[in-house]
């Protein structure tokens, strides 16, 4: 079994999501990047767009605004100015 990658998405309002995931791809204010297990650690601000979470070949999709990006040997955590679901 590959590894699995620990994303956390936080809004002010709520956590939206919690767990582990195979990849997640986010709009970096840098450009937009996708993290695995075992990424380097970096930290980044995010702009408006969306967060992509790629789990056993689906993928779920959030509309977020600004925040941060924080990859730690830990995992991954967005700390999103807002953050919802994609319709």
């Amino acid at each position: 079994m590959a590894d699995k990658l620990h994303f956390s998405l936080v809004s002010p309002e709520r956590e939206l999501f919690s767990g582990l995931v195979d990849q997640v791809d986010a709009p970096g204010s840098e450009g937009d990047f996708g993290v695995l297990a075992n990424h380097a650690p970096f930290m980044t601000t995010l702009k408006e767009g969306q967060v992509r979470v790629h789990h056993d070949g689906k993928v779920t999709v959030y509309d977020v605004r600004g925040g941060f990006a924080d990859v730690t040997p830990d995992g991954l955590t967005i700390l999103a100015e807002h953050a919802s679901e994609a319709a």
